[in-house]
């Protein structure tokens, strides 16, 4: 009989353990939609969670403008920020409407040289990823353009040849001189995209 409660009471020392480190598991959930940020924090830490929060929407949303952070790179940026408050090994949930560890970003269009598929000012869903195909719509920095939304022509190791879908040539008069107008076609590095359309 003495035995078997000495087994009970192990038992329930072990539940009540176990129940006490999911208590005690700090949890940090993020959620992107392509424009908006939500941060809920679970902890029983005496830490500022709204503070806290506020910075890790900041922080993510720097991130959705970064062409070289992933969701491998928000994830350990958003650690830091726990780490910082005192939440240690805090379990990091990104979710989005694109599914979990991935960063949607909406962007507006401007001009027209992706006509016809795409239309000046029409809103696109961006998947923020270096992982281009040939045909993909994406989203880049140029050094020569700045922001643009072109299509992938070819791709040469880490070079992405990027074109206009609108193929049509005009000519302006400005400041006394004919000017031809046509698309860009450009290159720029893997490390230049921000990301595929995926959505428009």
């Amino acid at each position: 009989m003495a035995k078997k409660l000495i087994l009970a009471l192990i038992i329930l020392i072990f539940i009540a353990f176990g129940a006490l480190l999911m208590i005690n598991n700090d949890t940090v959930d993020v959620y992107i939609d392509g424009e908006n940020v939500s941060v809920e924090t679970r902890s029983m830490s005496n830490v500022d969670i709204d503070r806290m929060n506020h910075e890790i929407c900041n922080y993510t949303t720097s991130v959705m403008d970064d062409t070289t952070t992933n969701a491998t790179g928000l994830h350990d940026g958003i650690e830091k920020i726990c780490n910082r408050y005192g939440l240690n090994n805090p379990t990091v949930n990104i979710d989005s409407s694109l599914g979990p560890n991935q960063i949607p970003v909406s962007i507006h269009v401007d001009g027209t040289s992706m006509l016809p598929t795409l239309k000046d000012g029409q809103t696109v869903l961006l998947n923020k990823t270096h992982d281009v195909h040939v045909g993909d719509i994406v989203v880049a920095n140029s050094s020569e353009y700045g922001g643009i939304i072109k299509r992938v022509d070819q791709i040469n190791g880490s070079d992405v040849h990027l074109i206009s879908d609108n193929k049509e040539v005009s000519y302006e008069f400005i400041n006394g001189g004919l000017y031809e107008i046509k698309g860009v076609t450009t290159w720029v590095d893997i490390s230049d995209i921000s990301g595929v359309v995926i959505d428009y």
